[in-house]
């Protein structure tokens, strides 16, 4: 494939070029350090293009349906409501290998043949909340190409939804009936993030436990807080299978958005937002100077081989580690800009 420039890049996803913003994406979620400098080009090309989707996190319980129903939900919002609906498809790394099965585009068949869906599978890589490391970065770029509704699947592992909480404007949370006492099973705190909230299979026999798991959550939903002024996620039924309450369930999730807005806490939501996703990347490029630094690796070597024999405490062993990085920090390069090809 031809090299292509990241002003090119920047060019083709405006036009809406699949094939440059799947390889933008790419991109954007190398670890490769010259890699990083090309995505952080990139990103500030598109920035002007970005920040106009309706940025929604669906997260649940394994076995909710997540991907099913953002499959049914996501043909409803292009063929009916006229939207661009992207897709980012977290799946769970596994700790051993690092690998991922990556096959939500099989569980959504149906929107994978829309012209105006995006769907794209990418690896947790282990990150908390399930959310890929570039998840972020890759919201931007979809933006850039015009998707005015981006959809954020994450794994659904106990608290750790808030990852993708903190990166969208509706966190919408699935849950599903008859799975022994659900509100014993839901922990509060994910309860409290939530700001909307459906049972799904809402059909055929498990139509009606449906209704009963909501007007029981929507009890829980009062006893969390006292004060009656403070919103509490409102819990409505859908089914994926039948299409029932998708409709009433996605326009109280643009109401949600609405709110947002008129109330004037969508734009200092997102500055939060942006907030904690500067000092994640600070964050990142510490530990991976950390762990690439030839110094702190032969001093980290030492430590965890005297940490074996007990001569060292880990106390002393991090004080050391740190002492080899501050001594290591005049020589490091910053933000070097290394010119390699993209990757395809």
């Amino acid at each position: 494939m031809r090299k292509v420039t990241i002003e090119e890049l920047a060019d083709k996803i405006a036009e809406g070029s699949r094939g440059h913003i799947a390889r933008a994406i790419t991109l954007v979620e190398s670890t490769k350090p010259a890699h990083r400098e090309q995505a952080h080009e990139l990103l500030q090309r598109i920035a002007p293009r970005t920040g106009g989707a309706f940025r929604v996190g669906v997260s649940g319980v394994p076995g909710a349906g997540k991907s099913t129903f953002i499959d049914a939900m996501g043909v409803k919002l292009i063929d009916e409501r006229g939207h661009k609906v992207a897709v980012l498809a977290v799946d769970p790394s596994s700790s051993r290998t690092g690998g991922s099965i990556l096959g939500d585009r099989t569980r959504m068949s149906e929107l994978a043949q829309r012209e105006n869906a995006f769907i794209r599978p990418s690896p947790s890589g282990g990150h908390l909340g399930g959310v890929a490391r570039a998840t972020r970065e890759s919201m931007l770029v979809l933006e850039a190409a015009g998707y005015d509704v981006v959809l954020v699947e994450t794994v659904g592992v106990g608290q750790s939804e808030v990852a993708v909480a903190g990166m969208v404007d509706t966190f919408l949370m699935l849950q599903v009936a008859r799975t022994g006492d659900m509100l014993q099973g839901i922990k509060r705190g994910i309860l409290e993030l939530a700001d909307v909230i459906a049972i799904t299979k809402a059909d055929g026999d498990n139509e009606q436990a449906a209704r009963v798991a909501a007007r029981e959550l929507s009890i829980a939903m009062k006893l969390i807080t006292s004060d009656n002024d403070k919103r509490r996620a409102p819990v409505l039924t859908c089914s994926s299978y039948t299409g029932a309450g998708l409709d009433e369930l996605w326009d109280t999730v643009e109401k949600h958005r609405a709110e947002l807005e008129s109330s004037g806490t969508l734009a200092p939501r997102r500055l939060a937002q942006q907030r904690d996703w500067l000092w994640n990347m600070v964050r990142d490029e510490l530990m991976e100077s950390l762990r690439t630094s030839p110094g702190v690796r032969q001093t980290a070597a030492d430590v965890e081989a005297r940490l074996a024999d007990e001569s060292l405490s880990a106390l002393e062993g991090s004080q050391e580690i740190l002492r080899a990085f501050a001594a290591a920090v005049p020589t490091m390069h910053w933000g070097d800009q290394t010119s390699l090809r993209l990757p395809e």
